[in-house]
């Protein structure tokens, strides 16, 4: 995609869900065997929300999890896509189509507001985690998740493409969250893309528009390529 932010190209992204499930199908753990999801759930699990907002749902997936490990938490979900919500929904999470920057709650609404691998797509970035801020209780805590420059930047390279910079990201979160919150702590991780063939790494590159996709150079066999995550807990 080349304008992470244009609400066009978003909407065009997430219309259905066969871009974002192409990308996740090759993520594995780091060399320790850390996963970013896993260690997400753990915050959250840590946190024990009595009610949470996750932003930017996506399929539901993450949502889903969290419901069943912590079941007694009232759980809301948003995305600005409706086939997302759609698919949220039928996990049994309570989901709505809304916007990041225009929360539909009332301040102080949650102990715990998620935000998963979307703030990257916020126009205005600063106006959504003010939302953010807004409707989380005193003491309330808000998890982020979000890729950095160098993430899958050899397999960018590879096709001519440079590192795929933006305006919220491993590299420029930590100063972005500060803003709005006086406890910003990260853990950095390095997830691998496992491609098991030349044409997968193609699918992985088609599905958020790489316009150089077809000029990867030919290999035989799986391929590895080295990605870069941040899980940032606010306070």
């Amino acid at each position: 995609m080349t304008d992470m932010t244009s609400p066009d190209a978003v909407r065009r992204q997430y219309a259905a869900e066969g871009n974002l499930q192409v990308r996740s199908s090759v993520w594995h753990p780091d060399a320790d065997g850390r996963d970013p999801s896993a260690l997400a759930l753990d915050a959250v699990v840590g946190a024990a929300p009595t009610r949470m907002l996750e932003v930017g749902c996506g399929t539901g997936a993450f949502a889903a999890r969290v419901r069943e490990v912590l079941p007694a938490t009232d759980l809301v979900a948003i995305d600005s896509s409706e086939r997302f919500v759609e698919l949220t929904r039928a996990r049994g999470v309570t989901a709505h189509v809304a916007d990041a920057q225009a929360l539909p709650f009332e301040d102080s609404s949650f102990h715990l507001v998620a935000a998963l691998w979307m703030l990257y797509h916020v126009p205005d970035l600063h106006r959504g985690l003010a939302e953010v801020r807004r409707v989380l209780r005193p003491g309330g805590t808000f998890l982020a998740v979000t890729n950095g420059d160098q993430h899958v930047a050899e397999l960018r390279r590879a096709v001519g493409r440079p590192p795929m910079v933006t305006h919220f990201s491993s590299e420029n979160g930590e100063a972005a969250l500060g803003r709005h919150f006086s406890d910003v702590r990260r853990e950095d991780l390095r997830p691998r893309a496992v491609f098991p063939d030349h044409a997968a790494a193609l699918a992985y590159l088609a599905s958020s528009e790489e316009p150089s996709q077809r000029d990867l150079p030919w290999f035989d066999g799986p391929r590895e390529y080295a990605g870069h995550v941040t899980v940032f807990v606010c306070r």
